[in-house]
């Protein structure tokens, strides 16, 4: 079969590699259409990052869904045919940390693409995969392949509304309106926040934000004052989810946000941040990192076979695997494209 498999920056090759067998407890899914992601424009630009690097070639991606072609021993449940969306996410289940309910530090996790142990975890962008029956989530009918490969961003985005706290009745800011900015726009609403402002730098995200429920963006590369308004009385905003991973949108949001507010990171920077440790201090801030997700992934199919979301504003573009170079650069274009998506079909 067929993988896209990332060898260096800008060297992402389609080659074949082993067709895969299901064992005991497993399933073999064909991948019908796979999304990509922040983290696979990262490998595909500069190699990784961070300190996560390529060391090997490693087949790309984690936010697919698929049909089930066949079941190994011992799975029952599922049925072949059946369509799926796949979640990239295996933790061992024995760690201290499995055992405390917090799967997503899983000290043996492995994640779909993922460069960060090595050898490296080999990714879903293939025209078939071996996965444990756990990862499998039934998509409904009405539910299309497109929208089944966003339940993954779509958990991460759950995840952090999780991390917030209630929402019912908040009023919420979001910097950076990138794919998991939106979809933290969408799950914000979904859980009751009453108001919902987002900033970016770019037009066509702000356009897709409001699109998908805010009720206000600011462009704040051309209104850099844009929410001077709302830092009356020591600030406005109840919960900031800073999407973006710039060092300045998160500080600038300081003025903002009101004594007690709830700060959830969802972006990662390139290098290490800076904070102004005294105003977060003095306005009693709460901080909270937002990393992956796990229960948060059924979830996310849940809410998308019953209808409760809408994620298809959010998909600019399906492109074949073997147009991989044009479908990585149109995702890296966010003047145009919010989530590109591969068909393996």
């Amino acid at each position: 079969m067929e993988a896209l498999v990332i060898h260096a920056p800008g060297d992402l090759r389609v080659q074949s590699v082993p067709a895969p067998a299901p064992g005991p407890g497993q399933m073999l899914v064909r991948v019908r259409c796979g999304g990509i992601c922040g983290s696979d424009l990262h490998y595909y630009q500069h190699g990784g990052f961070g300190t996560v690097r390529i060391k090997e070639p490693m087949v790309l991606g984690h936010e697919v869904s698929g049909v089930i072609e066949s079941l190994g021993a011992d799975v029952t449940g599922f049925a072949a045919g059946q369509r799926i969306a796949v979640s990239p996410s295996w933790p061992c289940g024995q760690c201290r940390f499995c055992q405390m309910g917090l799967q997503n530090h899983c000290l043996d996790m492995r994640y779909y693409g993922s460069a960060m142990r090595t050898p490296h975890v080999q990714g879903a962008f293939r025209q078939q995969i071996v996965i444990e029956s756990h990862q499998a989530h039934l998509l409904a009918p009405q539910v299309s392949d497109a929208e089944g490969a966003m339940a993954e961003p779509l958990a991460v985005a759950l995840h952090g509304v999780q991390r917030a706290g209630p929402l019912l009745g908040r009023k919420v800011l979001v910097t950076g309106c990138g794919p998991i900015g939106a979809l933290a726009i969408i799950a914000a609403r979904r859980a009751g926040a009453e108001h919902i402002v987002a900033t970016d730098m770019s037009a066509h995200p702000l356009a897709k934000a409001l699109q998908v429920g805010a009720d206000e963006v600011v462009h704040v590369g051309e209104s850099p004052d844009g929410l001077a308004r709302y830092a009356a009385d020591k600030g406005q905003f109840d919960v900031l989810f800073e999407a973006s991973g710039n060092p300045h949108a998160l500080r600038g949001a300081f003025e903002v946000l009101r004594p007690r507010a709830t700060i959830v990171q969802l972006g990662l920077a390139g290098a290490e941040m800076t904070l102004p440790i005294n105003t977060l201090v003095a306005k009693e801030f709460d901080w909270r990192g937002s990393f992956r997700f796990h229960e948060e992934f059924a979830t996310a199919v849940a809410l998308l076979n019953k209808g409760l979301v809408d994620v298809k504003p959010l998909i600019s573009a399906t492109l074949s695997y073997r147009d991989s170079a044009r479908a990585f650069a149109l995702a890296a274009d966010r003047s145009q494209a919010m989530k590109v998506l591969l068909d393996f079909e």
